[in-house]
């Protein structure tokens, strides 16, 4: 759903936390972004944004992860995000346009990788095609885990600030 500023900034609580949470998961992230607003321009949420998520911890990095359906799933990702479908639309369009073999590579390395980690792999997908992602899952399945909680944490609040520029269109007035 697409907002005005001025339409975030006065919803409800609860409505405020449902619209937040479809940018990123992390219930202490979309509950500080609901009890900072008002915001003054789309700039100031981002920035607010990204002070919250520096302020999260890892179980809250997690939290947001496990709400992502793995790179390349895309049945996985059209059943459990129906409800972000405005938001994350075209998130991993280069998985949904790839090759089976590169598909196949993809969730091989997935399944992996979460084996290793104990959640899926994060990336900001975005204009990513299949091949560049398998060659960053490929690379990042060396790192250790602890290494990897600060990768996606990265990655995650690249997703989420993409999610809120989304849905906060400049000059959307509903």
């Amino acid at each position: 759903m697409t907002l005005s500023l001025s339409a975030l900034n006065n919803l409800s609580t609860h409505e405020a936390e449902n619209w937040f949470s479809q940018c990123c998961a992390s219930e202490s992230w979309f509950k500080a972004m609901t009890a900072g607003r008002p915001f003054s321009s789309i700039d100031a949420v981002k920035r607010y944004s990204d002070k919250v998520w520096q302020d999260c911890s890892t179980t809250d990095f997690l939290q947001a992860f496990e709400a992502h359906p793995m790179i390349g799933d895309v049945n996985s990702l059209r059943a459990k995000y129906a409800s972000t479908k405005s938001m994350a639309s075209n998130e991993q369009q280069g998985a949904s346009e790839a090759d089976e073999q590169v598909l196949e590579s993809l969730a091989g390395a997935n399944k992996t990788y979460l084996e290793k980690n104990g959640f899926i792999f994060i990336i900001c997908a975005s204009g990513l095609s299949a091949k560049t992602m398998l060659n960053a899952l490929t690379e990042r399945l060396e790192n250790d885990t602890t290494t990897e909680i600060t990768l996606a944490a990265a990655e995650q609040i690249k997703i989420t600030l993409l999610r809120l520029e989304k849905g906060l269109e400049k000059g959307a007035t509903n």
